[in-house]
């Protein structure tokens, strides 16, 4: 244990350890506080919704209740949805910076509504903002470099090496202790804080102790890329230089190729360009005979062909109609877009398995459920609402059936 506390006394005392670890410590803190700042700032936003809904709704409901149009009802009234951030949301911010996590959707054309923000290759996202996984991906490599570049090669240029061999539980018991206290500190200055955030936000402790295993992997691997380079013989410079170079290479050079790469290789749509096609197909029902667009309506839903026909007036059941056959006729190109995005998140995934960095990565997003995965998951959750909110409008709609202030109390909320 003697021998252990002066290791620890040891390192302490280089201005260069304590420096790096206090400020990796610094590091670690701010980015658990930005995430959970921005995801208090989530949780907020979407705790705001059911008031700013309800004022909306009551503005809506005094103009409707007027007509008893079901149809005004179902053009004017947004109706809110959401992803609520998970518990481990905050180490990991993933795809809720660039995607939305509050999305008020009509009973009209879906798609249009969900890819209108789709200005962006979800798939492509750099780093990203600066959270927890990102100081562990990108900086602590930086940290154990700083710390364990010159552990053999700088004795040996001090000229202590041959002597240190010698000393009894010396050499390569020494070297052993060594790495391990400077592993037991890195870990712990990145581990510590990481563990009081996680049990705030109130994150079950299996994903703690997996993380907290995945940390010290992550760490060990740059240690062993260390060791390796220090088995060289090389100075101090040129191993500082070398696992300089591997970190840029294996962090952020090779993975960037990899993802341009995996994007040529599975092509994929904009998103918004089923928005486009979604609204050209709307916009083309204004142009072709109303009983055109119902005779398509009426074969892919049966259950509402025994409305009554159309007069020669205006009814919003005929816009709704060409507003779900434009919805229907970009299906193809929604399923082939997802399968796309699909196939290019398993190639990324596939990758984390050669590269750490990519896997450590790709593991914490889908722990925090802040990946591809769970932005899919949402627009599912969307589609499954804005399903029934079209069942309950047209129930009114196709059997013409009055829809008063008291109606908006019985409209699907999402989430129930």
């Amino acid at each position: 244990m003697t021998l252990w506390k002066h290791e620890l006394r040891l390192l302490l005392r280089g201005r260069l350890s304590t420096v790096a670890l206090a400020l990796l410590a610094v590091l670690s803190v701010a980015a658990l506080a930005a995430g959970m700042a921005e995801v208090s700032r989530q949780r907020a936003a979407i705790a705001a919704i059911p008031a700013a809904q309800a004022e909306d709704i009551a503005a809506v409901a005094d103009y409707v209740d007027r007509t008893k149009d079901a149809g005004s009802a179902a053009y004017y009234s947004f109706h809110p949805t959401w992803d609520a951030p998970s518990p481990l949301a905050f180490a990991a911010l993933g795809m809720r910076d660039v995607s939305p996590y509050i999305l008020r959707v009509r009973a009209l054309g879906l798609e249009a509504q969900i890819y209108d923000g789709d200005t962006f290759n979800p798939e492509l996202a750099l780093p990203g903002r600066f959270d927890f996984a990102f100081v562990l991906v990108f900086l602590a490599p930086l940290f154990v470099i700083a710390l364990f570049h010159d552990q053999v090669s700088g004795e040996r240029e001090a000229g202590r090496l041959r002597t240190l061999t010698a000393l009894p539980r010396g050499g390569s018991g020494l070297m052993r202790r060594r790495t391990l206290v400077r592993l037991a500190l890195l870990w712990a200055v990145l581990a510590v804080p990481f563990t009081f955030a996680a049990i705030v936000s109130g994150v079950g402790i299996g994903a703690i102790l997996l993380i907290l295993a995945v940390i010290a992997a992550y760490l060990s691997f740059w240690i062993g890329l260390a060791a390796l380079i220090g088995r060289l013989r090389w100075s101090s410079v040129a191993n500082a230089a070398t696992l300089a170079a591997c970190w840029l290479v294996l962090v952020l050079i090779v993975p960037t190729l990899a993802h341009v790469a995996i994007n040529r290789a599975v092509p994929v749509d904009q998103g918004a360009e089923i928005a486009l096609a979604q609204r050209e197909r709307v916009n083309h029902a204004w142009d072709i005979p109303r009983e055109e667009t119902m005779r398509r309506f009426y074969a892919n839903h049966p259950r509402w062909a025994a409305s009554a026909p159309l007069g020669p007036e205006f009814h919003y059941k005929w816009y709704l109609a060409f507003h779900q056959n434009g919805d229907e006729s970009v299906a193809g190109q929604v399923r082939a877009y997802r399968a796309g995005l699909e196939r290019r998140d398993a190639a990324a995934r596939a990758l984390g398995w050669v590269l750490p960095s990519v896997g450590v990565q790709a593991l914490l997003t889908r722990l925090a459920a802040t990946d591809l995965t769970a932005q899919l998951a949402y627009q599912d959750r969307i589609r499954d609402f804005h399903r029934r909110l079209r069942d309950f409008y047209y129930a009114y709609l196709f059997n013409d059936r009055p829809f008063g202030k008291e109606d908006f109390a019985r409209a699907p909320v999402f989430g129930r």
